[in-house]
Order: C-alpha cells, then structure tokens, then sequence
C-alpha cells in the first residue's frame, strides 16, 4: 500500500530546530556534517537489516528498509545537487533526477525530486536489505568525502531548486543532513 506523501516543503528546517526529531541546524558547524552524515547512515544502514525491517509499523510509516533505501537516494542525490551548488564537477545525475540547469541569474539550478515516486517504482520495501545497507554506507560515504572536500569560500555559493527556493552549500548540507537525522529518529521510534 503506498504511503500518503508527504508535501510539506521543508526547507524551513535550515533555520531553526525540527521539533520532530530535534536536530539544530543552524547550530550544526558544515565541519561536523560529514561525520554526521557517517554516523547516520550507520544506524539507518543497522536498521535495514533487523529482523522485520520490511514490515511497515502502520499503513501511514515507511518501514526501517524504506526509510533506508530512501536515506541511500537522498544521498546520491544531494551528493549531486552539492557538487553542483559547489560548482564542482557533479558527474551525471542520479537516474531518478533529471540534471542540472542554470537560471537566468546565472544560479544553477536542479529540478525537484518526487521522492514517493521513486519509492513506490523502485519497490523500497522489496529491496535485499543486505544491499540497501551497503549501497547506503557508500552513498554516505562518498557524500562525506564531497563535503569534507568543499572549501570554506565556496561555502556561500548559491544554487536554486525548481520551485524556487534558494540554498547555499552551507545550507544545502544542512538541509540534506535533516533529512538524514529525522529518519533515523523516524526508525527509533
């Protein structure tokens, strides 16, 4: 049964604590994020393989192997969307993403990702959990290693999503670790 999606735009989470799960963004250093990023994925990636990780807690929650291949997503493509805001050579684009453009400010820009989508076509709940805890732990990996190679002058630099909201890479891997941090409280739960 697919779950409701979710279409709160959360962007606001860049500004102040989530009263969810209590992470603090603008309190987090961008030096502290890479190892965040590690340590999440470490117990998103642990909780993929429990016994009864495929199994929804209700018909409204993802399941810890949901939430798992969606942490593992959401870092190949924020590890894109950064190298991009960063104006480092991002690679090609995740599949389920389309590529980057540029506004015409000059800003680049990545379209949105329907995240619900990607979910249900991918059959998170069916995935090998085995795999989706590796393919997790590098795809966070190598995310930690982007970030912990951005220089602090580029830490300004701006990029735009589709529907126009507006990060810097400070904000952007802030943004990218919630999202990280609140599904592992979503699992704990």
């Amino acid at each position: 049964m697919p779950i409701v999606p979710d279409v709160k735009n959360w962007t606001w989470v860049v500004d102040t604590v989530c009263p969810e799960c209590g992470f603090d963004a603008p309190g987090t250093p961008f030096a502290a994020i890479p190892a965040l990023t590690r340590d999440s994925a470490r117990a998103l990636a642990a909780a993929a393989v429990v016994p009864g990780a495929a199994v929804r807690p209700d018909d409204a929650t993802w399941s810890a192997l949901e939430y798992a291949a969606h942490a593992r997503d959401v870092c190949r493509i924020f590890a894109y969307r950064t190298a991009v805001a960063a104006r480092i050579e991002p690679g090609p684009p995740p599949p389920f993403s389309g590529p980057a453009t540029v506004t015409a400010e000059g800003i680049p820009g990545f379209p949105g990702w329907d995240q619900d989508a990607t979910a249900e076509a991918d059959r998170y709940g069916d995935q090998d959990p085995a795999a989706v805890a590796a393919d997790l732990s590098a795809a966070a990996g190598a995310m930690a290693d982007l970030l912990a190679a951005i220089p602090g002058s580029a830490l300004a630099l701006r990029a735009r999503r589709d529907d126009g909201s507006t990060f810097t890479v400070a904000s952007l891997a802030r943004y990218f670790l919630h999202d990280l941090v609140h599904h592992v409280a979503d699992v704990r739960r």
